[in-house]
């Protein structure tokens, strides 16, 4: 008789200069233009940024990052640079479980709001953001180059977080 046990829920914790290339992989799978590791790891040791990443595996020795989402806060605003999810582990709630590590961060730090653009067409993370409370408040034309050369339009979007 084989025992089947569930895989344990991804585990949230701070991104480290050791994960710039596993971050720059999963931006590559995410993105058409993905963010070489050298700039990862630039943006990891930007105090203005905070890096929170979702690890699968049993050990903290066999974890792997599944998932990333970086902010820049200035003030009392942030800003999402970037959330990834690899695409065998999209649909599993990674990206909410990411989000809401990181507003509890950014609430800690008395951020009063958090923005973020998203690729109009892109429903599941326009699905994610309204479920987190984000609401449109602007529209960027042409913003992103698609693929054969059309672009696609970017929505503003913004969270209150107080």
């Amino acid at each position: 008789m084989k025992c089947w046990f569930a895989a344990p829920r991804p585990i949230c914790e701070p991104g480290r200069i050791t994960d710039a290339d596993d971050l720059a992989a999963l931006h590559a799978d995410a993105f058409r233009h993905g963010w070489p590791a050298a700039e990862m790891e630039a943006l990891i040791a930007d105090p203005s940024v905070l890096v929170v990443v979702a690890r699968e595996g049993r050990t903290p020795f066999t974890r792997r990052p599944v998932g990333f989402v970086m902010v820049r806060a200035a003030a009392d605003e942030a800003e999402v640079l970037t959330l990834a999810v690899a695409p065998g582990r999209r649909g599993r709630g990674i990206g909410r479980l990411m989000m809401d590590e990181m507003i509890r961060r950014l609430y800690f730090l008395r951020v009063g709001a958090l923005f973020l653009e998203v690729d109009e067409g892109n429903d599941a993370a326009r699905a994610l953001y309204r479920r987190l409370g984000f609401r449109e408040v602007g529209r960027r034309p042409n913003y992103y180059g698609g693929s054969g050369g059309g672009t696609a339009n970017a929505l503003v979007m913004r969270a209150d977080l107080k």
